[in-house]
């Protein structure tokens, strides 16, 4: 696999630890807590800041090689993987309007990619 391939799975990645702590955070949110610094200070909370904090450190090293033209097609996977993950783990449903939009973005990455 070519560096730039490398890198590009890296920034994959990166997407998906974004989305996989943005589910913890809505998690964490729809929880009741008894006072307010348990509401920021607990497991999940922290847990997907960290996770954040991880996905930034990726998605730098991966922007060494991946052209910026590239990275904002990339990005937008971020918002097929949350929708997964709210489907599986949050239970949400998929709308017409989302699957539609699911379809438009998984259009464009394979048109940026040709």
């Amino acid at each position: 696999m070519s560096n730039l391939g490398i890198s590009v799975c890296v920034l994959l990645i990166s997407v998906f630890i974004s989305s996989v702590s943005q589910i913890l955070l809505k998690k964490a949110a729809n929880k009741t807590y008894s006072s307010s610094l348990k509401e920021y200070l607990n497991p999940l909370v922290i847990g997907a800041y960290a996770m954040f904090f991880a996905s930034v450190v990726l998605t730098m090293l991966a922007l060494k090689t991946v052209p910026l033209s590239m990275s904002p097609i990339l990005e937008s996977t971020g918002y097929i993987f949350v929708s997964l993950l709210g489907y599986f783990f949050l239970k949400e449903r998929f709308s017409k309007r989302k699957i539609l939009g699911f379809g438009l973005i998984l259009a464009g990455v394979i048109l940026f990619s040709l």
